[in-house]
C-alpha cells in the first residue's frame, strides 16, 4: 500500500507493518539549507520531559498544578502550541521522526525503517539517552506495569532498536540521577518519559505536578544546568480527544526569557526544528522544515 504524506515524501507499508522513508528525505526539505539563529548560543544539553493527555486550559491556572504554574511564571511558555494528531504514539514518533508515518493508533508492532533525530545527533557528534520510568530493563520491548511502549518512540525505529550500541541508551529512569551528577555523563540530548501515573495519563494532574516538583529540581541543579548552557522542555503529547489539541509547552533554563508567554503558532514539528537549528542541523523532513522555529522565547547572546 502506497501512502503519500507530502511533496516528495513516500512511505511504504509492508506485510510486517514496517514503515520506510526514502534516504533522500533524510535531512532535506523544500526550503533547503540549515535555518540558523542570530546571536543565540547553541545549548550544551537539551532535556525533554513528555507528559500526557492534558490541554493547555487544563494546566494553566489549575490549582492541581501549582509547581507547573510556578515554572510558567519564572520561565517561558509557548501559549499557542499544538500537538500533531491523536492518539499518543504518532505524536511521540513525530517529535523524533519528523512524520507520523501514517501511524494512527498506539500500535506496538508498527516499526519504522526511516532516518530519525538520533541519526542526526550521532552524525553531529552529540550524545543521547532516553530515560523511561518503570521500564524493567534497557532496550525493553513491550509493556510492563506502568511502563507503556507507546510512550517510547525510540524503540519503534529499526536502526535504534536493532543496533545494540544504540538500544542500550534506552534505559530505566533510575539511571538519570547518576548520569546527571557529572557533566561528563550527562548526555547532550536526554528524553524523559514518566510512567503512566506520573505523566498524568492514568493519574491526576496533581500527582503529575507533584512528580515534576521532585524531579525537575534535580535536573536544574545538576552541573549541566548550573555550569553550562542547557535547556529543559516540558510538553504534553496531546490534548483531550475532543479539544483543539492545544497543549502547554514550557521552556526552562538560562537560555529563555523569564516570565514570557508567546502566542506564535507552534507544533511538535516546530520543537524538533528548533532543536535541530540550535545545533546547526538541517531539518529532518519537509514537515519539520515547513514548521516555524521557536525563536521568540530565547535570549540572544552578546
Amino acid at each position: 500500500m502506497l501512502i503519500s504524506i507530502g511533496v516528495g515524501v513516500l512511505l511504504f507499508l509492508n506485510q510486517n507493518k514496517q514503515l520506510t522513508q526514502p534516504e533522500a528525505q533524510k535531512i532535506r526539505s523544500s526550503t533547503g539549507g540549515v535555518a540558523s539563529y542570530t546571536n543565540i548560543p547553541s545549548p550544551d544539553h537539551v532535556v525533554i520531559i513528555m507528559m500526557e493527555n492534558k490541554s493547555k486550559n487544563a494546566i494553566l491556572g489549575s490549582r492541581e498544578a501549582p509547581y507547573i504554574n510556578s515554572l510558567i511564571q519564572k520561565y517561558s511558555l509557548a501559549g499557542n502550541y499544538f500537538a500533531i494528531t491523536h492518539p499518543s504514539l504518532p505524536n511521540y514518533i513525530a517529535l523524533i521522526g519528523g512524520s507520523t508515518f501514517n501511524i494512527t493508533s498506539d500500535c506496538t508492532d508498527c516499526f519504522i525503517a526511516s532516518p530519525n533525530f538520533i541519526d542526526q545527533l550521532e552524525e553531529y557528534h552529540k550524545t543521547w539517552k532516553t530515560y523511561m520510568e518503570s521500564m524493567p530493563s534497557s532496550c525493553f520491548l513491550g509493556n510492563d506495569g506502568t511502563y507503556a511502549q507507546k510512550h517510547n518512540p525510540f524503540i519503534y525505529f529499526d536502526d535504534i532498536r536493532n543496533n545494540p550500541d544504540r538500544c542500550r541508551n534506552i534505559i530505566p529512569y533510575t539511571e538519570l540521577e547518576k548520569d546527571f551528577k557529572s557533566i561528563a555523563t550527562t548526555p547532550n540530548f536526554a528524553w524523559i518519559s514518566p510512567n503512566l501515573c506520573h505523566d498524568m495519563h492514568d493519574c491526576s494532574i496533581a500527582q503529575g505536578d507533584s512528580w515534576l516538583s521532585r524531579e525537575v529540581p534535580l535536573i536544574l541543579t545538576s552541573p549541566a544546568f548550573k555550569q553550562q548552557q542547557s535547556l529543559l522542555i516540558i510538553t504534553w503529547d496531546e490534548g483531550e480527544e475532543s479539544g483543539s489539541n492545544q497543549i502547554p509547552t514550557l521552556f526552562i533554563g538560562d537560555m529563555v526569557k523569564p516570565g514570557f508567554v508567546t502566542q506564535a503558532h507552534y507544533t511538535h514539528y516546530s520543537l524538533l526544528h528548533t532543536i535541530e537549528s540550535l545545533w546547526k542541523m538541517p531539518p529532518l523532513t519537509v514537515n519539520v522544515a515547513n514548521s516555524a522555529l521557536i525563536t521568540d522565547i530565547l535570549l540572544k547572546g552578546n
